[in-house]
């Protein structure tokens, strides 16, 4: 396994398990109120920050474990990753869509700041995965 997928298995697991925490620990809250109504910015900063520093410690674990030559690069791997950003960006252009939306609408800033983490995550998800496919099953550029 390469370096490169190794990355894009870790951002793809802390993305989804962190987002799942921050889902519990909403949905928890919301027993006794009003789900719009829940203390939320406290808790999406929280999930987003140990998203982000633990794939930065991950990632870091991985390298020191791998020799030197493994963390090179190929044109392959640029190309994958590459195909993987582009997968990935077309949920952050839905999030940012449906935010401005519901900013236009004037909806509860609860719902636009969780549709926007929402297609972050998913873009992380999905461009990850995008990437674990092309390393599994082939890569064909066009």
């Amino acid at each position: 396994m390469t370096h490169e997928e190794k990355r894009a298995w870790i951002i793809a697991v802390l993305a989804l398990g962190t987002y799942a925490a921050y889902l519990a620990v909403l949905l928890v809250r919301a027993t006794d109120t009003p789900v719009a109504e829940v203390p939320y910015a406290s808790t999406l900063l929280w999930a987003v920050g140990i998203s982000i520093a633990a794939s930065i410690v991950l990632s870091v674990v991985v390298s020191v474990g791998a020799p030197k030559s493994a963390n090179r690069r190929d044109q392959r791997d640029r190309e994958i990753h590459r195909f993987g950003e582009y997968t990935g960006q077309s949920f952050v252009v839905l999030g940012g869509v449906a935010a401005l939306g519901m900013a236009l609408a004037e909806m509860d800033q609860f719902w636009i700041a969780n549709v926007l983490y929402a297609g972050f995550t998913l873009s992380a998800i999905l461009g990850c995965a995008a990437k674990i496919a092309a390393y599994r099953w082939g890569f064909q550029p066009w």
